[in-house]
């Protein structure tokens, strides 16, 4: 136990697969644990470096290893990969991050505390519930439709289809359909009560978070955005720069260049899909005021300059790049955004 200098760790919901390592990399230890073994093994071993899988539980995990007084790192698990040797089972998978987690070039996500997964949790399930929102409204307009009852597109507007289904004395509507459709709208509203609750709690862990409100002051990103940016990412000083942390939203060019020959696509879409989704709906918001001239910035007079060239969407994603840049010398410099003539961010007070 006392020449363990290094673990890969792939943890499971039941079995975790163990693989140590000493300080010349000869392997020492390979073992699976139970789930209720794991505090127990780790409270005896002396403070070593263990690598995990940054997948679900892997925070938990990570503060309950730390408090024994280890190093724990979590790996994206796209970086771990490459170090897979042949067949996938859990002991080449800890094997894997026992050997990534010792990479010097290697990147880490920081361990988020329980607070900041908990607003993460209100914004998974908010987005979860919008999902099934936008699934019940398009069931009840395509029910309402059969019927000839077509009404404008919008949440707001199913308003007027719940309001038929409650006229009994309509004797064009049938009592089948009448019967069928309840239920649906009936869990609509439901969800919308629910989605509501939820953002009342967003706002107020927005309002509770420093960073969260200064966020919120960059155009574009409002208290959803701003809490949910706060909460993914507790240490953006690990990025080396802005450029960095876009590309790790996915908000640049996809490169496919050899040769010296520089091929650039699509954005990549890589990184956090929900943040980049928030980004980009807000651009969209952002934009649309900006277009209208009224607004006059640095950042609104660039957009205006390139809505001339590009389209709307287009113009849209780059705006989305751009807030991420200035969010994150928000986060990494504790700065405030100030949208003077050249739209910097200036020194917090």
């Amino acid at each position: 136990m006392s020449e363990i200098a290094t673990i890969g760790l792939d943890i499971a919901k039941n079995v975790f697969q163990l693989h140590a390592v000493d300080r010349s990399g000869k392997i020492v230890l390979r073992k699976a644990l139970r789930r209720s073994q794991v505090q127990g093994f780790f409270s005896r071993l002396p403070p070593c470096l263990i690598g995990m899988e940054a997948c679900a539980t892997a925070h938990h995990w990570a503060r309950t290893l730390m408090a024994f007084g280890h190093d724990v790192r979590l790996i994206p698990p796209a970086y771990v990969k490459p170090y897979l040797r042949r067949q996938k089972n859990d002991a080449a998978d800890a094997a894997a991050i026992c050997e990534a987690v010792a990479r010097p070039s290697m990147r880490f996500v920081p361990v988020k505390s329980p607070q900041q997964q908990s607003t993460l949790m209100l914004h998974r399930a908010r987005d979860l519930l919008i999902g099934q929102r936008t699934a019940l409204i398009n069931a009840l307009r395509g029910h309402f439709a059969e019927l000839g009852i077509v009404v404008a597109q919008g949440a707001r507007n199913t308003r007027q289809l719940i309001a038929l289904l409650h006229e009994e004395a309509n004797p064009d509507f049938p009592a089948a359909a009448r019967t069928a459709l309840q239920p649906l709208a009936t869990m609509l509203l439901g969800i919308e009560t629910q989605i509501a609750k939820l953002d009342k709690a967003i706002l107020a862990a927005h309002r509770s978070d420093p960073v969260s409100m200064r966020l919120a002051a960059i155009p574009g990103i409002g208290p959803i955005v701003a809490s949910c940016l706060a909460a993914s990412v507790p240490d953006a000083s690990l990025f080396q720069g802005s450029r960095e942390f876009a590309a790790y939203l996915g908000l640049v060019p996809r490169q496919h260049s050899t040769g010296g020959k520089a091929r650039l696509g699509s954005i990549s879409k890589m990184g956090n899909r929900h943040l980049r989704k928030l980004l980009v709906v807000g651009a969209h918001a952002a934009l649309y005021s900006m277009k209208s001239g009224k607004t006059r910035t640095a950042m609104a007079d660039w957009a205006r300059s390139l809505l001339a060239k590009k389209p709307f969407k287009v113009v849209a994603v780059a705006l989305a790049n751009k807030m991420a840049r200035i969010a994150w010398a928000v986060m990494a410099r504790s700065t405030t955004y100030e949208p003077g003539s050249k739209g910097v961010a200036a020194s917090a007070a």
